[in-house]
């Protein structure tokens, strides 16, 4: 039977040609016709897009880094539509540039750890999710260590330069060097420790390697909650390590850039900023409030310490938008961006931010970060039926679900058969749960660590998730494989 849990199945499944086929028998086919829709027809359509559609607020959608919305944020969300303005110019979003600019500010200061009574220098932008501000700190670095790039291009033949990020970061990392033309082969992975976390040792050795072949190492990416382990990197070590080759790097001092798009909101909470060690020493943080905090997608910032490096490194002076003659030349943010056109995401997180405070988002945090250790200690105590991958980090769960024929199952000492047999049950769990509409939970392996398919699952905005909930979905599993 279907698991009907609050509002119905979190997903019917369905393939591609079976959605195509659903929209078509109702009347409201998905390709384009050259007659307009009557009524009747918008309303079917809007009906069988929502129930198609994953149900991201219910409690059980625990498969990917959001969920659920704040109701105070959607307000603003459904406000910025209403507005329909660019945040390009101040003239024509003269609030919303205010606004964006007083949460980077407060962003900045968080980041930072400083409260003082001046603002600490500072630049950013709210930009289209952490892939682009990882894009941007990569832009800025690129800029500091040769301005002359944006001009005449890259020319590796007198110019080699490298990056290194972790082998547990994300994959926008290695998307940032192909658009910028730095190069996948120039992006260089550093080993991560058992926890997904980079070791600052194994990066001092890759920069000195780097340099003594005659490369120019300009950027570390690193991390506040990887994706799939919820690892964050040593940041004070790593910043330490990059200092040591400056006199050796032409006086250069290597950018540090963390991308805390995912775990960065442990600097609001008192409990968990110690995660955050260190992060105020790097050159740039990103940080998704769409995340952990429910803020309606998107709603990503982009922040540096390095005051007018936005604007220098990605200025055009289009004379049509940004002309130095007009009222508040000055305000114009859009300049600043490799966009035209941008959103007022600012204002959703302003106005819950507003509402909640400093200490409600706090709670929210420690909240999801509480959820992860409680899933933990179900998964330690349920005899042998599951099995943690790692400690809980972040809000992040990583366990095997081990079926009866393989139990007790011993990470240290199951064989090649066993491993081999255990890869296969995520998939086919996944894949049941998803027909009963019963919770979206994620699988992957993690090969380069020996890890085979496991669940990750992830507990973002949890106001609506309770114990129960985490609880009730572990006995359901259990029963789902009794037969796997």
């Amino acid at each position: 039977t279907e698991t009907k849990s609050h509002n119905g199945p979190v997903l019917s499944n369905s393939s591609p040609q079976s959605l195509r086929s659903t929209f078509a028998a109702a009347g409201v086919p998905l390709e384009f016709e050259s007659s307009g829709w009557s009524p009747t027809q918008l309303r079917q359509a809007v009906s069988l897009v929502l129930d198609t559609s994953a149900k991201t607020s219910s409690p059980l959608f625990l498969n990917q880094l959001y969920a659920g919305v704040d109701p105070i944020a959607l307000a603003g969300e459904w406000m910025s539509a209403t507005l329909n303005s660019n945040v390009h110019t101040f003239e024509v979003s003269p609030t919303l540039t205010e606004i964006e600019k007083s949460c980077l500010e407060k962003i900045a200061r968080c980041w930072l750890n400083d409260d003082g009574e001046e603002a600490p220098a500072h630049d950013g932008l709210f930009v289209p999710g952490g892939s682009i501000s990882n894009l941007y700190s990569l832009l800025l670095a690129r800029d500091r260590m040769d301005p002359t790039i944006r001009q005449k291009g890259m020319d590796r033949s007198t110019n080699p330069l490298v990056a290194f990020c972790s082998d547990s970061a994300h994959y926008s990392y290695k998307k940032s060097a192909i658009v910028t033309g730095l190069g996948e082969d120039n992006l260089i992975e550093v080993q991560s420790d058992a926890s997904g976390a980079m070791d600052p040792a194994a990066l001092r050795e890759a920069i000195a390697k780097s340099l003594k072949e005659g490369k120019r190492p300009f950027y570390v990416g690193t991390t506040a909650g990887t994706t799939v382990l919820g690892a964050f990197d040593p940041f004070d070590e790593i910043v330490s390590v990059c200092n040591e080759f400056t006199e050796l790097n032409g006086g250069k001092k290597l950018w540090v850039h963390v991308d805390g798009a995912w775990g960065g909101g442990a600097m609001l909470s008192p409990t968990q900023k110690h995660l955050m060690a260190g992060a105020e020493r790097a050159d740039s943080f990103c940080w998704n409030p769409h995340k952990m905090l429910g803020i309606p997608l998107q709603c990503s910032a982009f922040v540096t310490r390095h005051q007018g490096s936005l604007q220098k490194a990605n200025s055009a002076f289009a004379e049509y938008l940004f002309q130095p003659d007009k009222n508040n030349a000055g305000a114009d943010l859009g300049d600043r961006t490799i966009q035209c056109g941008r959103k007022a995401d600012a204002l959703k997180l302003w106005l819950s931010w507003k509402a909640r405070g400093d200490e409600g988002f706090a709670k929210c945090i420690d909240r999801s970060f509480g959820l992860g250790k409680f899933m933990q200690s179900e998964v330690e105590t349920s005899e042998d039926k599951f099995v943690m991958v790692r400690d809980s980090q972040c809000s992040n769960v990583c366990f095997w679900y081990i079926p009866p024929r393989l139990r007790p199952f011993d990470p240290k000492t199951a064989s090649k058969d066993q491993w081999t047999e255990l890869s296969k049950v995520a998939p086919k769990m996944k894949n049941l749960m998803q027909d009963k509409g019963d919770a979206m939970i994620g699988f992957q392996p993690i090969t380069d660590k020996g890890l085979v398919n496991f669940f990750r699952l992830v507990l973002p905005s949890p106001r609506h998730v309770t114990e129960l909930d985490l609880r009730e979905l572990l006995a359901r599993m259990d029963a789902y494989g009794q037969d796997f």
